[in-house]
């Protein structure tokens, strides 16, 4: 689990080293998304309740696949060149993040007939089955969506590292 300030300081040490003085670090709110690459603003950012939960490793990676977003530029996405840019920095994973979500953050929970369980962050809007149950939509395996309340006792415990 890794202190939000050392995130911080690799963030600034990696934006120091590979990008111009225009470039910029925050943390944002994300709950799915671990990074994100905003060239518009030309700002770094990761989710500041993933990254408190994610090792010094992990918050790395993300990190330097960010930064060979900024490297690569916006028309790049997650071809051969964002590919090679981000291998050259050392980065090791994918294009996108599979890892541990902020579930307990989404306010929308949904239970299949089976009892499997499924999160959202927006107010689902249309009828979903059950990919467990069933691979393709399946009326036999819809999810029964309830609201809960995040308080921010809620968030609050979220950021702290398990």
């Amino acid at each position: 689990m890794s202190e939000l300030a050392s995130v911080r300081a690799s963030a600034e040490s990696l934006i120091t080293r590979y990008l111009d003085s225009s470039w910029s670090f925050a943390f944002d709110n994300a709950k799915r998304r671990a990074g994100l690459c905003d060239y518009r603003a030309k700002r770094i950012s990761v989710s500041r309740y993933l990254a408190a939960r994610y090792d010094d490793e992990t918050n790395r990676q993300t990190l330097l696949h960010e930064v060979a977003h900024a490297i690569a530029g916006p028309k790049a996405a997650h071809g051969a060149t964002w590919k090679r840019t981000a291998r050259s920095l050392g980065y090791l994973g994918g294009t996108t993040h599979n890892g541990e979500t902020a579930t307990e953050l989404a306010p929308w929970v949904g239970v299949c007939p089976a009892g499997h369980i499924a999160y959202r962050h927006r107010k689902p809007t249309r009828a979903a089955s059950c990919v467990k149950c069933a691979p393709r939509f399946d009326e036999h395996h819809l999810f029964e969506w309830s609201r809960r309340e995040i308080t921010a006792s809620t968030r609050l415990a979220a950021m702290t590292p398990r």
